[in-house]
């Protein structure tokens, strides 16, 4: 089978082919095609799978082009993690929004309404070569706001694209293994948006463990949720978030520490990646090594704000092992190309689950996966609380997508206004004016 990958010079690109190279079974991808618009990057990662791939009998192919149809053409699925602007834009998103006084995070608030508005054209265009050149291949996309992006693509892909993103079975998995409980064998009831959910409940054996965990402040205080929120918290919600959500119940204080740092999450990254791939590219032997030195720092600062508000120290090695989006991408293919069933957090249309939004609503929850694709399964309502702050996202999202694929200045003014982390409309049209100046993708929304 043939995997495609968009955004194949991407910097986690090698996290999803250490996955293959441990799928050892029948029907595994043989080849792997890595696509970029960035020749030199592409050259690098490839660099660094070569060695990946070193001591591997019989590992995918490689290879690598600039050519997005030729990149499509004959896969059987395409996994797509495209950052359109760079980690330079990332700068800006964020940067913009904390000079106006605003949270600057990447998917979050005001960063994540500019990110959204730059990626979304080019991911419709993606769709369309997609629907005309691989109409049969299953789209696995990655691209954030991924939630957003899934629901931009479907009107030209169907249910034939699935988002996805590690964050909910990285929250399972954790408080299983704080309860005792075999992540393999529990259910997550886990409901909202990417990057906007919570875990209402885990069943094991029967019965919902959930409370067991909510009353054991040890057990709480070994995880990341559990310190970034803290027990009382946790308990009065009677449900755990998504790590995200800490920019919400906490945005006063999260804002105040992204302000104090001398760089934000995105320069850091730009930085630290720009010297990844110039030294890659004069040390090509050593690629590996240079990658997995960067992605060891990577990892170990990550919402490093969100933790220092919440006192919560250092990233716990076992958090940063609780299995990554590449290991979700590999058993969402599995199950498609094999028929094998399997249990997952996916980014669907709602198809009625959660009463509060439409049917075609991209949602986060669990899906059963076979030949046939993601099916979301049944989870209890959302309280009124949730079902405030899901609706009022959605509605940003959409608005979003108005945007980018109308060209409408005035869904974009909307995008930013409705945003809950967004406190003014005066504020809102700054950030859009702001944003329009100063991105090059966000051109066909000068006035």
């Amino acid at each position: 089978m043939k995997l495609t990958i968009l955004g194949g010079g991407g910097f986690r690109v090698p996290l999803v082919y250490h996955a293959l190279l441990g799928d050892r079974g029948p029907g595994r991808i043989t080849s792997v095609v890595l696509y970029d618009t960035d020749s030199s990057r592409l050259s690098a990662i490839a660099a660094v799978l070569r060695q990946q791939a070193a001591d591997t009998a019989d590992a995918p192919v490689v290879t690598a082009t600039t050519d997005l149809d030729e990149a499509l053409r004959g896969a059987d699925f395409i996994f797509s993690a495209i950052r359109v602007g760079g980690l330079e834009g990332r700068t800006v998103d964020e940067r913009v929004a904390l000079d106006l006084g605003v949270l600057g995070q990447e998917t979050v608030g005001a960063g994540g309404i500019a990110y959204g508005l730059r990626t979304l054209p080019v991911a419709v265009q993606i769709a369309q070569r997609i629907a005309a050149v691989a109409p049969d291949a299953w789209t696995i996309n990655f691209t954030n706001p991924a939630g957003m992006v899934t629901e931009a693509m479907i009107p030209f892909l169907g249910d034939r694209v699935i988002g996805i993103c590690d964050s909910p079975s990285g929250l399972g998995r954790r408080a299983a293994l704080a309860l005792g409980v075999d992540p393999s064998t529990a259910f997550y009831d886990y409901a909202g948006l990417n990057h906007l959910g919570w875990l209402r409940g885990l069943r094991s054996g029967g019965v919902d463990r959930l409370p067991d965990l909510l009353q054991s402040s040890d057990a709480l205080s070994s995880f990341e949720e559990g310190r970034l929120f803290g027990a009382d918290w946790l308990r009065s919600l009677g449900s755990i978030p998504n790590e995200y959500l800490h920019y919400y119940y906490f945005a006063r204080e999260t804002l105040a520490a992204v302000q104090g740092v001398r760089q934000t999450r995105g320069t850091f990254l730009l930085e630290q990646q720009s010297a990844f791939y110039a030294e890659t590219g004069k040390h090509p032997d050593q690629a590996l090594e240079l990658w997995q030195k960067t992605r060891a720092e990577r990892e170990s600062t990550y919402m490093v704000e969100s933790r220092e508000v919440a006192d919560a120290g250092e990233r716990d090695e076992r958090d940063m092992a609780a299995g990554g989006y590449e290991q979700v991408a590999l058993s969402l293919m599995r199950a498609i190309a094999h028929n094998e069933r399997a249990s997952l957090i996916l980014n669907v249309r709602n198809r009625g689950i959660l009463h509060h939004l439409d049917d075609d609503a991209v949602v986060e929850i669990p899906c059963t996966v076979d030949a046939n694709g993601a099916l979301p399964v049944a989870v209890s309502q959302l309280t009124d609380h949730q079902a405030g702050l899901i609706s009022a996202v959605k509605a940003v999202e959409r608005s979003t997508i108005e945007a980018a694929t109308a060209a409408s200045r005035s869904a974009a003014l909307k995008a930013f206004a409705y945003h809950p982390l967004v406190d003014s409309v005066t504020v809102a049209r700054h950030l859009l004016d702001t944003y329009v100046e100063q991105l090059p993708n966000l051109a066909y929304l000068r006035a």
